[in-house]
């Protein structure tokens, strides 16, 4: 019984997290932290958080780091790690925690497109599985369209009745500066779209290279010279890297620390227990639990276009995990029958052997 209930559990406290993240960074923002700056010190404590892990754990099992390698790495690095949170954190810097949350949760749509066009996923549009996640991607497209382009009326649910004076602070700010209601949508589809495109390249990189936590604590490095490099360009400001507000040094350590590091060495367990499958169904836990906490601490608004869009959202998610899982249980029949069937072959070969053979093997005798 807790055998099966802690990958429940772990994978729960895994959406809190992320949606901690989205709070606190948010916040971190709001009081005038670069979101590109916020990105370089997450990747830097990501590294040193999971060197140690690479360092014990694989010790003695990781295989040789070629050029080849450093080379998928690199654009794992780019993809994943840089252009991801680049496009997201400016996104988010850009429109509210929940839109951010509820957009993010267009990445299977966007991997299955992208792995059909690079012939790494078959449509099946014949099959019920094909139709479901055809349509689950344009359900998905279209929520995400509608939550983007339309707000319509505020949905009366009240208002919060936790008062945090620093939260009420940044929130004034921010809503006096505005936000672009366009450019952080668009970045934060935009930042999905990386994702999707690290999922194939780390497909194959995890297959030559079968060494997770060393080739993470790699990327994380490359990463974190790529978006310091990015991050002096756009800021020249020695303050702009100043940790002394205390709600900037908790968003970069817990970016960094626990949505980096814990948190993948979570999933990577709750995976090999439970398969990637049941991992993705949680995520629209993370908008549910961002959606209350912007709402009881950020003052943030709901609108009928964000309700409608999310659910629309969710609904598409749902239709292409249940299409790609139906298709994953058609294919393992498949194979089972295939097996089955040679195995019977084979049974009947040895009972009832080919005369041809049957000569042959007298003639051997003789």
């Amino acid at each position: 019984m807790l055998g099966d209930f802690m990958p429940f559990l772990a994978n729960v406290l895994v959406q809190l997290g992320y949606a901690g993240m989205n709070i606190t960074s948010k916040l971190a923002m709001e009081s005038g932290m670069k979101p590109l700056v916020l990105v370089a010190y997450r990747q830097i404590f990501a590294t040193l958080a999971i060197a140690p892990f690479a360092f014990f754990l694989e010790r003695k099992t990781r295989p040789k780091i070629t050029k080849p390698i450093l080379i998928q790495i690199f654009f794992c690095s780019l993809t994943g790690a840089t252009a991801n949170q680049v496009f997201y954190f400016v996104g988010l810097e850009n429109t509210t925690a929940t839109v951010a949350c509820a957009l993010n949760n267009v990445l299977p749509a966007a991997t299955f497109v992208l792995a059909a066009l690079c012939r790494q996923e078959v449509v099946g549009i014949k099959k019920a599985s094909g139709q479901a996640k055809v349509l689950g991607t344009l359900v998905c497209v279209g929520g995400a369209m509608l939550l983007s382009f339309y707000h319509g009326h505020t949905v009366g649910i009240g208002e919060s009745s936790i008062h945090w004076k620093y939260a009420d602070e940044m929130t004034s700010k921010s809503s006096s500066n505005g936000s672009n209601f366009f450019l952080g949508p668009f970045l934060v589809m935009a930042s999905a779209v990386a994702w999707a495109v690290w999922l194939i390249i780390q497909g194959k990189t995890s297959k030559n290279f079968p060494a997770p936590y060393t080739c993470t604590a790699l990327m994380c490095f490359m990463s974190s010279i790529e978006c310091t490099i990015i991050a002096i360009f756009s800021d020249h400001k020695v303050s702009a890297w100043s940790l002394s507000s205390s709600m900037w040094l908790i968003a970069a350590l817990y970016a960094g620390i626990v949505c980096n590091a814990v948190t993948f060495c979570v999933l990577s367990w709750s995976i090999q227990k439970r398969g990637p499958l049941y991992v993705s169904v949680f995520s629209p836990l993370l908008l549910v639990i961002v959606a209350v906490l912007s709402w009881a601490l950020l003052r943030e608004k709901l609108y009928v276009g964000t309700v409608v869009g999310s659910v629309l959202i969710i609904g598409g998610l749902y239709a292409v995990l249940w299409g790609k899982d139906r298709e994953i249980k058609q294919m393992k029949g498949n194979e089972e029958i295939c097996s089955e069937k040679d195995g019977k072959e084979d049974l009947e070969l040895q009972l009832h052997p080919q005369p041809q053979a049957k000569a042959n093997h007298q003639a051997g005798a003789a």
